[in-house]
């Protein structure tokens, strides 16, 4: 039976897929660590969530063992050495292409965050899973197949008239033209074999063997000018975490090229003001957030981007001195000006806990639903388009040039207590990730909910995601009409959209408890499960 709520003095895990859950369950039960386990889980999401996430994408890992010791794991691939702004304006285009084998411009790093993260297991956390074994739940709902989530289908035809024409991708997620409907047995063999390759190989026979040369040429037959070349030259970075003081302890992200920066800005401005006096769904506190989030979005516009190529004061911007500043500027009575978001992004989040309190926080993406709609011949793997997130323009900081990374909204987070996890926790949906993680940590370390109400409580959305080309202050049905009308008051444009709204993305959480339990929960709002160990 699947549930979103789970204690455990074992371990405990939570993904956006129940199938995905029960796969890092098993390696919990057994005495598998937490890298273990997540790495069940996260090739298992890019089975059986195959509109979210692939092999074809990229990731960013946060690691934290018993002893406190922090490992970000950095798998942003790079743009190919043949895409410059350019090939797109000799083109007479203004913006690269949203889907198509130009959006496919970017090597896909999330594998080589596997590979790293294995050997960190291996060679630090005492890891006895080969990695042959921890891909097996993979491999097998492959090749045996598994029950079609609903949203599988849904997304598929909802983006019909932009994936349609791509028969690769059709082939296989809608034969005859019609998507695999939910509870649809759904098997993917090509997929499977290069699974199999992947487990045979290890992770860089994604990047360097025989996957590689097939992930090339299938590439190259639809269009793409990522190369092999490309593929070779990829390795995935280990990076410091950031972090920033919040109440009793430190809440820590990943560096750029994510907006990790965003989600810190958010937290350390909130640091700054008594929550408490605010009940967690009134007006004060949805404006209070939403004003810290405008805050820290036009620092993270103005900054983020390839740190190897463009410096950034990620110090200077997060000292307690710059913070201060950005809450002071903030008016409880009137909303601050608000221009245009990033926009979408189609992602897993998922953590575990293992019975050390060792912690994983780790977030998977292709950036828009299925990707840049490019299979990679017969390898089964969806490309990804983050590389549209590049701007043409010579003058931004985000500009396209071959070799460097784009900027990320993917963003893992924990929170730490006494130099251990206290909070794991994250969310996919863009610019919505630092705003639900602003919820999710202040509804669980300020107002101490219980964990399953921290993610059920009504959230709301600043900006574009999930393909909403608006870009005012959605907020869930489910907050009082005086809510709105406050809201509205303040200067905001406010939009009301359905209860659990698919765009306010799909949380997980892990809770440390005093008493050594493992507390998790997943979102309602996906079609996932937490599990103990």
């Amino acid at each position: 039976m699947t549930t979103r709520y789970a204690k455990s003095s074992r371990g405990v895990v939570t993904s956006p897929h129940h199938l995905a859950t029960a796969a890092g369950e098993a390696v919990l039960a057994a005495g598998g660590n937490a890298i273990e386990a997540a790495l069940a889980v996260g090739a298992t999401l890019c089975v059986v969530y195959p509109h979210m996430n692939s092999l074809g994408g990229d990731g960013f890992w946060l690691l934290c063992d018993e002893t406190g010791k922090l490992t970000g794991l950095d798998g942003a691939g790079a743009a190919g050495q043949a895409y410059t702004p350019a090939f797109y304006t000799g083109q007479g285009l203004d913006a690269i292409p949203v889907r198509g084998p130009h959006a496919a411009n970017t090597v896909a790093g999330l594998v080589s965050v596997w590979g790293a993260a294995h050997l960190v297991s291996r060679a630090h956390w005492g890891g006895r899973w080969s990695w042959q074994e921890v891909l097996d739940p993979a491999h097998d709902h492959a090749e045996r197949g598994f029950a079609c989530s609903a949203s599988q289908g849904n997304f598929l035809t909802q983006k019909w008239a932009e994936l349609g024409g791509f028969q690769t991708l059709t082939d296989i997620y809608a034969p005859n033209g019609q998507p695999a409907p939910a509870g649809a047995r759904f098997q993917q063999p090509y997929l499977a074999e290069s699974l199999r390759l992947l487990q045979r190989d290890g992770a860089d026979g994604f990047y360097r063997g025989e996957l590689a040369r097939r992930i090339a040429q299938g590439l190259a037959d639809a269009g793409s000018l990522l190369s092999a070349d490309d593929l070779a030259a990829f390795h995935c970075r280990q990076v410091e975490p950031i972090s920033v003081p919040y109440r009793n302890g430190r809440a820590v992200n990943m560096p750029p090229p994510t907006q990790g920066l965003a989600s810190l800005l958010i937290l350390g401005q909130l640091d700054r003001f008594d929550l408490a006096r605010h009940p967690h769904l009134s007006a004060d506190y949805v404006h209070l957030v939403v004003e810290a989030t405008k805050q820290a979005f036009r620092v993270r516009d103005r900054h983020v981007a390839d740190p190897e190529q463009v410096d950034i004061p990620v110090a200077e911007l997060l000292a307690p001195a710059a913070i201060a500043d950005l809450a002071e500027a903030i008016d409880m009575t009137r909303a601050a000006p608000w221009g245009k978001g990033v926009g979408p992004a189609d992602t897993v989040w998922f953590g575990v806990v293992d019975a050390k309190g060792r912690a994983v926080s780790a977030i998977q993406s292709i950036y828009h639903e299925y990707g840049s709609g490019v299979v990679a011949g017969e390898t089964g793997i969806i490309w990804q388009n983050r590389g549209t997130s590049f701007s043409l323009d010579p003058q931004h900081v985000n500009v396209l040039k071959p070799g460097k990374r784009p900027f990320h909204t993917l963003n893992p987070a924990m929170y730490l207590e006494d130099g251990r996890p206290r909070l794991v926790y994250g969310t996919m949906g863009g610019d919505g990730q630092p705003q639900t993680q602003a919820a999710v940590a202040t509804r669980a370390l300020d107002y101490r909910l219980p964990l399953p109400e921290v993610l059920d409580s009504p959230r709301w959305l600043l900006g574009r995601t999930w393909g909403q080309s608006s870009d005012s202050l959605k907020l869930e049905g489910r907050f009082a009409p005086e809510v709105f009308e406050e809201l509205v008051r303040r200067g905001h444009v406010v939009e009301r959209v359905e209860d659990y709204a698919q765009m306010m993305g799909h949380a997980g959480v892990i809770r440390v408890l005093d008493d050594g339990m493992f507390e998790a929960a997943s979102d309602p709002r996906s079609d996932g499960a937490a599990a103990g160990g």
